[in-house]
């Protein structure tokens, strides 16, 4: 096996000291991700590529190699080669025959050589002995020289020649540890995912911060697809999962501050706990998910500021993205069957949200906030490498979920007051009670525990990710309320 890996363009254009520190850089991540696979892997750099040879690897072992290069930030793209002694054109065409017989079937070609060295030879008359040898002896349409379905790449260099197997497309951007970290607030969804992916690429070491809105189950959903972007594009790097308690925080919210500037404020608390989680990382900025005008709190006036209430810069990778190209991009990297399901905590959205917030209003109503609340959550932290929570992976939390209730069984709508009293929910001959999700930790457990219970929200999210923390707390008596139709937000 030998593979010649091309490094990213812009590496190539960085000063020599730069372009030297970032091509090892390159190497000494791929030492590490490959030195699990089995076998004895010789990874070595030059001033333009790094090279892989692995001579008694087998099939499996070059395709997991492959699959380590094709997800690995730095590089633009990897050719696997075959190695042979030079000899003459005919010995030139015979190995390269052995190679591309089969996949030239039924497709137009070319051959394109690339030659360094004195030869009694030119490239062009080795491309027309090689072409004209494979059209004759396989089942290939035709040689076409501009815009062929297949080009056959040859590398002379000196007396060794060069058969070009196969030719793959990296990441591109930089190495993963060849720029400062960052802390990424991700949420699980869409947005969040692919803004750390970005940010990944680039070679930003991504830590994770977390703002635990609704119990366990959703932490543990958060992780899983944290732990994924991890393990698939920075495995190279140890990282951090922050996650940081915010029930108490978004309960202060709710109860007193004013309902347009809900979602202003919450960033903003977020931002706070999120610095100082960085300084204590050392990490000198944040990354966020938001796009411009995507959500109320998006607009460039509320980002404004949103931003005001911290030093720390905040970078936004998908700030001019549409979302579509946002949801495309998860599907692509593999995120997307993860944000899916992931929920839009359906609990936080204001009903009417200002989309010019003042900065004086918000100071104002923040004044109406217990900061020791803020503060308490930030030291409540808990703080784990992101290599240690995959046995937390496969807890399971599922409750029941049922579209009908009956008699003697109690329905709880956990819905936030202003929407209970927009749309109240009544269930003929069924109990129905009123406990906003932010109090159902502390009132569920006086409840009557030989009745059944079913939590109802509007998108039957919520409830669902409730139901689960209080299973996980011990409280079998509980499930989800979730009539028909179903919402495409919900959790399959």
């Amino acid at each position: 096996m030998h593979f010649v890996v091309k490094v990213f363009p812009e590496i190539t254009i960085k000063s020599p000291p730069v372009r030297k520190r970032f091509i090892k850089q390159l190497r000494d991540n791929l030492r590490l991700l490959l030195a699990n696979i089995g076998v004895v892997i010789d990874v070595q750099r030059d001033w333009e590529k790094i090279e892989i040879r692995s001579p008694g690897a087998d099939a499996q072992v070059t395709a997991q190699v492959a699959d380590v290069l094709a997800r690995t930030p730095g590089i633009a793209n990897f050719v696997l080669i075959h190695e042979y002694p030079l000899g003459d054109l005919e010995s030139i065409f015979q190995h390269t025959l052995r190679h591309w017989r089969e996949p030239l079937a039924g497709k137009t070609f070319c051959v394109r050589i690339r030659r360094v060295g004195q030869h009694s030879f030119s490239s062009v008359e080795a491309e027309k002995y090689v072409g004209g040898g494979l059209l004759q002896h396989s089942d290939a349409k035709g040689v076409v020289l501009q815009k062929p379905e297949i080009t056959v790449s040859l590398e002379i260099k000196g007396e060794r020649l060069w058969v070009v197997a196969s030719k793959t497309q990296g990441l591109g951007g930089y190495p993963l540890g060849a720029q400062d970290p960052v802390l990424s607030l991700i949420s699980g969804g869409f947005d969040s995912t692919v803004s750390t992916y970005l940010c990944i690429k680039r070679g930003l070491r991504a830590h994770y911060c977390f703002f635990n809105l609704g119990g366990r189950a959703h932490e543990i959903g958060v992780k899983e697809v944290a732990y994924y972007l991890w393990n698939k594009y920075g495995a190279s790097h140890r990282v951090k999962f922050v996650t940081v308690p915010f029930e108490e925080v978004l309960k202060e919210i709710l109860e007193k501050v004013d309902n347009a500037y809900m979602g202003v404020v919450l960033k903003r608390m977020m931002l706070r706990a999120a610095e100082k989680v960085a300084e204590s990382l050392e990490i000198p900025a944040l990354v966020t998910g938001e796009s411009v005008a995507q959500v109320a709190s998006q607009t460039l006036i509320n980002l404004n500021v949103i931003d005001r209430a911290i030093d720390t810069v905040v970078l936004r990778p998908l700030v001019t993205m549409d979302k579509g190209d946002i949801i495309d991009l998860s599907r692509k990297i593999g995120t997307e069957s993860f944000a899916a399901s992931m929920p839009e905590y359906c609990g936080v959205i204001s009903v009417n949200p200002t989309i010019k917030a003042k900065l004086p209003r918000v100071v104002h109503e923040e004044g109406k906030f217990d900061m020791a609340i803020l503060e308490r959550a930030i030291d409540e932290r808990r703080a784990q490498n992101i290599d240690e929570i995959v046995d937390e992976l496969d807890a399971d939390l599922s409750v029941p979920l049922v579209g009908e209730v009956i008699a003697g069984q109690v329905v709880i709508d956990i819905r936030h007051p202003d929407e209970q009293e927009a749309n109240p929910l009544a269930l003929e001959g069924v109990e129905v009670r009123v406990i906003p999700f932010y109090s159902l930790n502390n009132q569920f457990p006086q409840l009557d525990s030989s009745v059944q219970y079913f939590l109802y929200c509007q998108k039957g999210v919520m409830s669902q990710l409730h139901a689960a923390n209080l299973k996980d707390a011990g409280h079998l008596n509980v499930g989800v309320y979730r009539p028909e139709p179903r919402s495409a937000c919900a959790i399959s």
